[in-house]
Order: C-alpha cells, then sequence, then structure tokens
C-alpha cells in the first residue's frame, strides 16, 4: 500500500505541479503527457497504441494499454479510463491527475496480477470545455471506434477526480436537496454514478467493491437531468450502447477547488486514493 501511495503522489505532482495546466489550448504539453502515459503502460507490461484524432489545427491523442486475459470472456472486455486534459487555469491535481494517476496504478497491478477479462485502460484527451459533453472529446471517439470495429464491451468505468475527501458536517453538497435524506452529510467516501440503464454493471461492481474495501461507498444511477450524472467520459460509452459509470469524489459538490488554480497536489488525500484503487483493483477480479 505504501508504494502504491507513492506512486499516486509522484503521479499526480508530475502532472500538475511539473507540466501544470493542460487544456485543449497547448498540445504541446497534452502530447508530453500522451508520452508520459505511454511510457508508464509499457513499463508495466501493457501493449500500447495510440488513436490520433484532430480538433480544430491541433492533434490529439487517446492512449490506449490493453493487458489481454486467456480466458474467453464472451461477454467483452473491461474499459477503464480517465481524462488528462484540464481546463484553462487550472492545474488539475483533482481532475484529472488524480484519475490518470489512479488508471496508471489500476494497470500496473492488473499486469502483476491479471483478472479473468481482457482490460483496456484508456487515457483520453479532450474531455473538458469547449468540447465537453460533444462528439469531438477523446473518449466519443474512442467508443465508436469500439463500436464500429463491432467489438463487445463488458462494460466501462469512468475515474473522474478521486482524491478529495472532507470529515466534517454538511461539507458534501447535492445537485437537490431532496438527496440528503439518502446520502451523507460528509464527503468521506466514493461514489459509482451511472445511468439507469448501467445500473446492473454498476451495482455488481458495487457489490463487489463493498467486500473488499472499507472505504465507504455510495451509488446512483439516474437519468441524465440530474446535474453531474453524465459529467464524464463515460457519457460517450452510452451514447454507443455500453454499460458505463463514473467513480468519483463528487467534484464541484464537494470539492471548493473545482476548476480553479486551487486544484493542487496537496489539497489530496493519497491514503484514501490508495485504498480506492487497491479495492478497484480486487473487485474486477471478481468480474
Amino acid at each position: 500500500m505504501e508504494s502504491l501511495q507513492s506512486n499516486l503522489i509522484a503521479t499526480v505532482q508530475y502532472l500538475s505541479q511539473d507540466i501544470g495546466e493542460r487544456s485543449y489550448l497547448d498540445v504541446k504539453k497534452l502530447t508530453m503527457v500522451a508520452d508520459f502515459i505511454e511510457e508508464r503502460f509499457r513499463a508495466c507490461g501493457c501493449s500500447v497504441k495510440r488513436q490520433p484524432f484532430s480538433y480544430g489545427s491541433g492533434i490529439y491523442h487517446n492512449v490506449i494499454g490493453e493487458i489481454s486475459s486467456s480466458h474467453d470472456a464472451k461477454d467483452g472486455i473491461l474499459v477503464i479510463g480517465a481524462h488528462y486534459d484540464t481546463v484553462v487555469g487550472t492545474p488539475g491535481a483533482d481532475d484529472n491527475a488524480s484519475g490518470i494517476a489512479g488508471l496508471l496504478e489500476l494497470a500496473r497491478l492488473t499486469a502483476l496480477s491479471p483478472h479473468r477479462r481482457t482490460v483496456r485502460f484508456v487515457a483520453f484527451s479532450l474531455e473538458e470545455p469547449p468540447v465537453f459533453m460533444t462528439s469531438r472529446m477523446g473518449s466519443h471517439v474512442y467508443a465508436r471506434s469500439l463500436k464500429d470495429e463491432g467489438i463487445p464491451v463488458f462494460g466501462m468505468i469512468s475515474l473522474e477526480m478521486l482524491g478529495y475527501y472532507c470529515d466534517v458536517n454538511d461539507c458534501q453538497y447535492y445537485p437537490l436537496s431532496i438527496f440528503r435524506w439518502f446520502y451523507p452529510e460528509k464527503g468521506n467516501y466514493i461514489a459509482f454514478v451511472g445511468n439507469i440503464a448501467s445500473r446492473s454493471f454498476t451495482n455488481k461492481l458495487k457489490r463487489s467493491f463493498a467486500s473488499v474495501s472499507s472505504l465507504p461507498l455510495e451509488s446512483l444511477n439516474g437519468v441524465s437531468v440530474i446535474p453531474g450524472v453524465d459529467f464524464s467520459d463515460h457519457r460517450s460509452f452510452w451514447k454507443f450502447g455500453f454499460p458505463a459509470f463514473m467513480i468519483t469524489d463528487t467534484a464541484f459538490y464537494r470539492n471548493p477547488n473545482y476548476h480553479g488554480p486551487g486544484d493542487t497536489p496537496d489539497t489530496l488525500d493519497y491514503q484514501r486514493m490508495a485504498e480506492l484503487v487497491a479495492g478497484l483493483h480486487k473487485a474486477l477480479g471478481t468480474v
């Protein structure tokens, strides 16, 4: 657990401190990050591919690391993804260096102890505005390619802001006041959030995670009119009929540094991040 935590810290610091802002405006920085992710995937034993795509006058890259399984999982591969870009004006430690750090550690752990189904770890470029919730998102480009190639997908998990927690009453907010009847006042948990069509997939992972980890977990499978339910890369996979949900610290419903200059490495809880990644790796081994 100690090495896992130190690796998470190192990745978040490199992305948000050494490189810093990684917006769509800086193709050079995004390419540097893509190179870093590809190197890390290769170092842990993944087979690696890049998926270039254009937006405006720039060329951006999704980076895919695959760990194949010898088992024949007829219901498809598992996709785990996270975006590595930021909005303009933020170093993006939680959003989303934390997700990329989790992705890289999951790939490393899976290479050491492979699961029974093939897993593709995908680092997406361009999740943030101005392409947010459009077909120009890197995740949309990748999900469409899976559909076009006829690749069966068991499910997709989007790692979207994993590192911010708070332990005082009323530090956790919700899109509607009625949510306070069912969910905690403290932001000391991780959330699995998906649509109704993905409920079975979400619940299966929720049960598996709860059986191997003591980190508090809440879940919601709802409709997109609830603000935040579709605010990440999992949304792109819904568009092509794939079950998908995001794992999140609930973003702007908890983290006051969201999309701002204060989203820095020192604001994150790496012990809880490590607990999450370790638990998720164990839980994925059962699916």
